[in-house]
């Protein structure tokens, strides 16, 4: 990170949810750069949103979110952060 009078400057990011493989809770850690309108989404292996676990403004720093998969079938489900000018999607894996 690079550091300017003393603060941490801070990157948009998303992280590996924890725990992967999980069954049927897991964490999903992001950080944004700045406050801004966020959406994270996970999708099925055929592109169907889901879930929809963060839509609105969100703060600059480290956030995390929770998402539960009770209903769903085991296999690869895909998480999407989305803000304006970005996106990231990662990997997870749901084992029941």
């Amino acid at each position: 990170a690079v550091k300017e009078k003393g603060v941490v400057a801070r990157q948009f990011g998303l992280a590996q949810n924890y725990p992967n493989p999980f069954n049927p809770t897991t964490t999903i850690p992001y950080t944004l750069a700045r406050t801004e309108k966020v959406r994270l989404a996970v999708y099925d292996l055929m592109g169907k949103e889901v879930a929809v676990l963060v839509d609105g403004i969100q703060t600059a720093g480290s956030h995390e979110a929770q998402f539960t998969a009770t209903n769903l079938t085991s296999g690869i489900y895909f998480y999407k952060l989305e803000t304006s000018d970005q996106v990231l999607v990662k990997k997870m894996t749901l084992v029941k």
